[in-house]
Protein backbone atom coordinates (compact mmCIF):
# COMPACT_ATOMS: atom_id res chain seq x y z
CA UNK A 1 0.00 0.00 0.00
CA UNK A 2 1.10 3.61 -0.62
CA UNK A 3 2.17 5.98 2.08
CA UNK A 4 0.62 9.15 1.24
CA UNK A 5 1.84 11.42 4.06
CA UNK A 6 5.80 11.40 4.29
CA UNK A 7 8.74 13.15 6.81
CA UNK A 8 11.91 14.17 4.31
CA UNK A 9 15.12 15.23 5.28
CA UNK A 10 18.59 16.05 4.10
CA UNK A 11 19.47 16.59 0.23
CA UNK A 12 17.77 13.67 -0.84
CA UNK A 13 15.59 12.31 -4.18
CA UNK A 14 12.50 10.13 -2.93
CA UNK A 15 10.11 8.47 -4.27
CA UNK A 16 6.87 9.41 -2.78
CA UNK A 17 4.92 7.09 -5.22
CA UNK A 18 6.07 3.69 -7.17
CA UNK A 19 4.83 3.31 -10.31
CA UNK A 20 1.80 0.60 -10.16
CA UNK A 21 0.65 2.12 -6.60
CA UNK A 22 -2.65 2.67 -7.89
CA UNK A 23 -2.85 6.02 -6.56
CA UNK A 24 -5.28 8.91 -8.08
CA UNK A 25 -3.55 12.12 -6.80
CA UNK A 26 -4.98 15.58 -7.04
CA UNK A 27 -3.09 17.42 -4.64
CA UNK A 28 0.37 17.49 -2.64
CA UNK A 29 1.08 19.67 -0.11
CA UNK A 30 4.27 20.79 1.05
CA UNK A 31 5.74 22.13 4.01
CA UNK A 32 8.92 23.27 5.06
CA UNK A 33 9.93 22.03 8.17
CA UNK A 34 13.11 22.49 8.79
CA UNK A 35 15.36 24.26 11.60
CA UNK A 36 18.03 25.40 10.27
CA UNK A 37 18.16 28.38 7.43
CA UNK A 38 15.38 29.73 5.81
CA UNK A 39 15.05 28.19 2.61
CA UNK A 40 14.91 24.62 0.36
CA UNK A 41 15.09 23.86 -3.13
CA UNK A 42 12.46 21.61 -4.00
CA UNK A 43 12.26 19.83 -7.28
CA UNK A 44 8.93 17.47 -8.19
CA UNK A 45 8.16 15.78 -10.97
CA UNK A 46 6.46 12.33 -12.17
CA UNK A 47 8.80 9.56 -13.59
CA UNK A 48 8.46 7.40 -16.50
CA UNK A 49 10.93 4.65 -17.19
CA UNK A 50 12.69 5.14 -20.70
CA UNK A 51 10.49 8.38 -21.20
CA UNK A 52 12.18 10.56 -18.38
CA UNK A 53 10.95 13.01 -16.10
CA UNK A 54 8.22 15.66 -16.34
CA UNK A 55 8.73 18.27 -13.86
CA UNK A 56 5.94 19.64 -11.68
CA UNK A 57 8.09 21.83 -9.71
CA UNK A 58 11.62 22.88 -10.99
CA UNK A 59 14.06 24.40 -8.19
CA UNK A 60 10.95 25.17 -6.57
CA UNK A 61 12.28 27.54 -3.26
CA UNK A 62 9.89 26.78 -0.05
CA UNK A 63 10.89 29.21 3.00
CA UNK A 64 10.88 28.29 6.31
CA UNK A 65 7.84 27.06 8.08
CA UNK A 66 5.70 28.13 4.67
CA UNK A 67 3.53 25.35 3.10
CA UNK A 68 2.84 25.00 -1.11
CA UNK A 69 -0.72 23.32 -1.99
CA UNK A 70 0.46 22.12 -5.69
CA UNK A 71 -3.18 21.05 -6.98
CA UNK A 72 -2.96 21.48 -11.07
CA UNK A 73 -2.67 17.64 -10.63
CA UNK A 74 -4.62 15.03 -12.20
CA UNK A 75 -2.24 11.95 -12.19
CA UNK A 76 -2.83 8.38 -11.52
CA UNK A 77 -0.02 5.73 -11.30
CA UNK A 78 -1.63 2.72 -12.39
CA UNK A 79 -0.13 -0.47 -14.62
CA UNK A 80 3.62 0.50 -13.76
CA UNK A 81 3.29 3.67 -15.51
CA UNK A 82 4.50 6.98 -13.71
CA UNK A 83 6.28 7.40 -10.19
CA UNK A 84 6.26 10.83 -8.16
CA UNK A 85 9.16 11.74 -6.66
CA UNK A 86 10.99 14.47 -5.11
CA UNK A 87 14.62 15.95 -4.90
CA UNK A 88 15.71 18.17 -1.78
CA UNK A 89 18.70 20.73 -2.03
CA UNK A 90 19.75 22.81 0.32
CA UNK A 91 19.64 26.48 -0.60
CA UNK A 92 22.89 27.47 1.57
CA UNK A 93 23.88 25.30 4.34
CA UNK A 94 20.88 24.24 6.20
CA UNK A 95 19.55 20.84 6.05
CA UNK A 96 16.50 20.75 4.14
CA UNK A 97 13.08 19.01 5.75
CA UNK A 98 9.85 18.91 4.49
CA UNK A 99 6.67 17.25 4.96
CA UNK A 100 4.43 15.68 2.28
CA UNK A 101 0.63 14.83 2.20
CA UNK A 102 -0.76 13.25 -1.02
CA UNK A 103 -4.53 13.44 -2.02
Amino acid sequence: MATLHHNISGEVTNELLAPGDNVSVSQVTLTNVGTDGLQCNIDLYIEKNLVGKFYLLKNNQLNKGTTLVYDKLRFSNAVNEFGLYIKLTKSALEIPAVDVVIS
